[in-house]
């Protein structure tokens, strides 16, 4: 698919972009270049690939899920204003 000068300024104008006019012609040529790279894409049969979330088949490196930190929680509202049944209260921000 080839873009014309008029195209590119119409496609300019619909997206609300400023060209400089000397590189409309430039312009043209490499969105002619990506449509028609998307032509070559498209005409691939892609029915017995599976999807992927992520191009490379690579397992993710998770750390194992282990508690790091004893609990603090009773030190922790021993400091509070106010407490009630291990819960902290606040006061009233929104009518």
């Amino acid at each position: 698919m080839s873009l014309t000068s008029d195209e590119v300024n119409r496609i300019a104008f619909l997206a609300r972009l400023a060209i400089d006019p000397d590189k409309i012609d430039a312009y043209a040529k490499d969105l002619s270049g990506i449509m028609n790279f998307i032509d070559e894409m498209s005409a691939i049969d892609t029915e017995t690939v599976l999807p992927m979330a992520h191009p490379l088949d690579q397992a993710q490196r998770l750390r194992p899920d282990e508690v790091t930190e004893h609990n603090q929680r009773e030190a922790f509202q021993k400091i509070a204003p106010k407490v009630e049944a291990g819960l902290y209260l606040v006061p009233k921000v929104i009518e």
